[in-house]
């Protein structure tokens, strides 16, 4: 059975060298969802407690929102952050308060204190499927990750036969020390 979250993200981006509209900066509102799979704990009768999917889910993908998202080569990335650091906030500012932890994966890296992202791709669907997957997939039991952004969908399946410990009250992860960050419980 599978327990389905979703979030809306605003985000700038560009396909640069692509040959089209695409190529020109632009906004977009992304539709994300993810499901996870497992099979529906006793204790608290569901899957995994959607909340907490958010929870999770929210710390890495707010970094997309209300971000500009650029490949590593494009030329406007270092015009960006001249910009920023003319007007001091390239390091951060104190109203920007939506900001998640920083990140630096194969694919992605995330500056939270400017709102940008790098990526090593174009920032796609499916790049973005990819992308989420590869910070979560250690966190939660992902099925399936759909991404829409305009006019354009993609979805992904993923093997969720993984075994995670899961609190027996409260339905989510057990932490390395097999702890419930929520409410305690010890395995």
């Amino acid at each position: 059975m599978r327990s389905i979250t979703h979030f809306d993200i605003q985000y700038a981006h560009r396909f640069y060298g692509f040959q089209g509209e695409a190529q020109y900066l632009h906004g977009h509102t992304g539709g994300l969802t993810i499901e996870v799979e497992d099979t529906v704990n006793p204790g608290v009768n569901m899957v995994y407690p959607c909340n907490e999917i958010q929870k999770i889910a929210w710390d890495v993908i707010k970094n997309f929102d209300h971000a500009l998202i650029l490949r590593e080569d494009d030329p406007l990335l270092p015009a960006i952050l001249d910009v920023y650091e003319k007007q001091g906030i390239k390091n951060g500012h104190p109203r920007n308060t939506m900001k998640g932890e920083a990140f630096r994966t194969e694919l992605a890296q995330a500056y939270p204190d400017c709102r940008l992202v790098v990526t090593k791709e174009t920032m796609t669907v499916e790049g973005m499927i990819k992308i989420v997957y590869d910070l979560l997939k250690d966190k939660l039991n992902i099925a399936k990750i759909t991404f829409t952004s305009g006019v354009n969908a993609a979805s992904c399946e993923f093997d969720s036969r993984k075994e995670i410990a899961r609190c027996p009250l409260c339905g989510i992860s057990l932490d390395e020390n097999g702890v419930c960050p929520k409410c305690g419980y010890r395995e």
